[in-house]
């Protein structure tokens, strides 16, 4: 482990290798959790919860009991397993049919172990294959849904988690900043998303984004949507949509050609060594009209209004009310977040996946806000035939509100 680590600093590579302290951290908050739900154990398959508890994504099997070390049981790569994460008990599995046999076998070296009689699964995105197969292996188990209790531990960062989202909000700052100076009349979409995604890559960014959900990896680094493109809605569940390149991704950028006064929407996601943040800013090349100026600078009272409301033991459900009266208030409630196919939402958790723990949101009147939670604000407005403008900054939950991590000015930036 440290002598890789060595070695690929020595040729000027950066290796973010969780700490064994901060993955004994994040274990025993789980394990609390499961004796609290009375669960055995969990056995977990899916990437971001792997990167959570292990340190890295390798293909294989993570077993966690309510009152052991972990076990990674580890398909491929072993190696790689071995060197990126600081967990002491990591063994091959040479085929998944033998994840009974090694799990038992493993298992039995640790005094008192038995087979789970409650199993902890991640029942809100694995796979109905697996799923079946694991009845089968665990023929003996109660099979339970963890993923409640997963989200809950992770939606929490630690100060560690907090120093990596830092830096990713400060790459994307400076991705950003670079924008005004891509930009030009007569290029495409598609051209100064090229552009965008090149700076972001030369800075970093790891290029994947994680969504949790089934069909949520359909997503790219995000949308650039100007005049009339950032009035369409697509099957995101998102307030922003676009026409994407063709039917079968209907999603975001498109090859409409870029004019003078109108807005340019840039909403992207950041990614450093497996954290996100989530940034949206409005860019003008000349001037744009009353209305929309108005409507930015609503986006901006909500934002500032969660900001101060916006602490430990807030209401997810009021919050997102409060912004919907806002914008009812300022008269164009209709196109807050959509229009005619609006979502229900002003804000989202982050971290290792883009839709993380906690939402503000219609109906979210059980999620409570926590300090060390990450929150992804975005009020938004949309006037089909015109485009979009608003905000989305990323923010930490302290004892005193929002903290914001992403720098870059706020305003519509005319150029």
């Amino acid at each position: 482990y440290n002598l890789t680590f060595q070695t690929l600093k020595k040729r000027g590579i950066e290796l973010v290798c969780v700490p064994a302290s901060e993955l004994a951290s994040r274990t025993l908050k789980l394990q609390n959790l499961l004796k609290e739900s009375k669960i055995d154990g969990v056995l977990l398959l899916q990437s971001a919860d792997l990167v959570y508890f292990t340190g890295t994504y390798q293909s294989g099997y993570l077993y966690i009991a309510a009152e052991d070390e972990p076990l990674f049981m580890v398909r491929r790569s072993v190696h790689r397993a071995k060197e990126h994460s600081a967990l002491k008990r990591i063994v091959p599995l040479h085929s998944p049919k033998l994840l009974g046999e090694t799990l038992k076998k493993e298992g039995c070296k640790t005094p008192g172990y038995k087979t789970p009689l409650r199993l902890g699964l991640e029942l809100d995105v694995l796979p109905a294959g697996q799923y079946l197969q694991l009845q089968k292996t665990f023929h003996d188990s109660e099979i339970v849904d963890c993923s409640k209790i997963i989200k809950q531990v992770r939606a929490i960062k630690s100060d560690y988690e907090l120093n990596l989202i830092k830096k990713t909000a400060a790459m994307m700052d400076q991705v950003f900043a670079a924008i005004p100076s891509m930009l030009r009349v007569g290029m495409t979409e598609l051209e100064l998303a090229a552009n965008i995604e090149s700076s972001a890559r030369q800075k970093g960014h790891q290029g994947l984004v994680r969504a949790r959900g089934f069909n949520m990896s359909d997503f790219h680094f995000g949308c650039v949507l100007s005049g009339e493109h950032g009035g369409v809605a697509s099957f995101f569940d998102g307030p922003l949509g676009g026409p994407g390149l063709s039917p079968a991704f209907p999603f975001g950028v498109g090859n409409r050609t870029l004019f003078r006064n109108e807005p340019v929407v840039v909403d992207y996601v950041g990614a450093l060594a497996g954290y996100l943040v989530d940034m949206t800013r409005v860019f003008v090349i000349g001037d744009l009209t009353e209305h929309l100026k108005q409507a930015h600078q609503v986006a901006l009272q909500i934002q500032k209004a969660l900001v101060k409301q916006a602490v430990p033991g807030a209401n997810g459900e009021e919050l997102y009310q409060l912004s919907l009266d806002i914008a009812d208030q300022a008269q164009i409630g209709k196109h807050f977040m959509g229009c005619g196919e609006q979502v229900s939402f002003v804000a989202h958790g982050v971290g290792l996946e883009l839709n993380e723990l906690p939402i503000l949101a219609r109906g979210a009147k059980n999620t409570i806000l926590e300090a060390g939670m990450i929150l992804a604000v975005e009020p938004k407005f949309i006037f089909p035939g015109e485009g979009a403008v608003g905000i989305e900054n990323t923010f930490v939950i302290t004892s005193e509100g929002l903290e914001c991590l992403t720098k870059y000015p706020d305003g519509i930036k005319y150029i």
